[in-house]
């Protein structure tokens, strides 16, 4: 089953930001809190007002704050370079799902030694989120994927009529932001981003093994 995860832009009004993420949770598998700019209590209590308009503890991942991930109850956190190394936070939370970002396929070999769940590699495609730095590509991240021993998701420029493309290199799933979060439609957008995602789970397992015997789709 291939994942997707909203990551939230920073930019919303909390108000709108509760009510995006109750109407498109049944679409997403996990929705990441990266409010960088709200002060550790004040994710906290954003965290605790997502829960309370509906959305599973467990779908939440509260980006690097380990502390706001803990109090909460939330599934998960996101660990950037800054944060703790996953060897760190695992020893301090043994039953959280613990996501790692990653750049290169020598740190996506190392997210999974250092025991991170999952690794988020980026930006794939060229993304307004990241203006003027040159995107990775998919020899990138299939190189990502194959130096990897846990799930990669990929994030960066995705777009339900790209994502085929992600998933044939081997992802286990893709991230989305401002797809979904600076939509007209959010709900229509998670639904052609699910839509998308579906068509082509099955034929994963195939491009994988297409893709490992140099029969894949190239860069």
């Amino acid at each position: 089953m291939v994942e997707i995860h909203l990551i939230s832009d920073g930019k919303q009004e909390q108000e709108r930001l509760i009510t995006l993420a109750a109407s498109v949770h049944p679409l997403m598998d996990y929705i990441h809190l990266r409010e960088k700019h709200l002060s550790a209590r004040e994710l906290l209590s954003l965290t605790e007002r997502l829960i309370g308009a509906g959305i599973p503890a467990g779908k939440l991942i509260i980006n690097d704050r380990l502390d706001v991930a803990l109090a909460s109850g939330a599934g998960g956190v996101q660990l950037a370079w800054h944060s703790l190394p996953p060897a760190a936070a695992r020893a301090a939370a043994p039953g959280l799902r613990l996501g790692r970002s990653v750049h290169s396929a020598e740190e996506a070999a190392e997210a999974g030694e250092q025991g991170a769940d999952y690794c988020l590699f980026g930006h794939v495609f060229a993304t307004a989120c990241k203006q003027g730095q040159q995107e990775r590509g998919l020899g990138l991240l299939r190189a990502a994927v194959r130096s990897s021993r846990i799930p990669l998701i990929a994030i960066g420029g995705i777009e339900p009529g790209n994502a085929d493309r992600i998933i044939r290199q081997g992802a286990a799933g893709i991230a989305v932001m401002s797809g979904i979060c600076s939509s007209a439609d959010p709900v229509a957008a998670a639904k052609a981003y699910r839509a998308a995602v579906q068509n082509y789970s099955g034929t994963a397992a195939v491009n994988i093994a297409e893709s490992s015997g140099g029969g894949g789709e190239q860069a």
